[in-house]
């Protein structure tokens, strides 16, 4: 995993899924390059923080 979004409310985040999934792949890579250029695996920073 490479990019992901936290959010408090459950129609938040299906609305941002929503959103996210309506977009075209480059602006999806432009996202995921903009927040992690490296393209790091985010998996073990995400069960560290749940």
């Amino acid at each position: 995993m490479v990019y992901y979004e936290a959010f408090q409310y459950i129609g938040d985040a299906i609305g941002r899924e929503k959103q996210l999934k309506a977009g075209n792949r480059a602006k999806k890579i432009e996202l995921i390059k903009r927040l992690n250029p490296n393209w790091i695996d985010l998996y073990p920073k995400i069960i560290d923080e749940f």
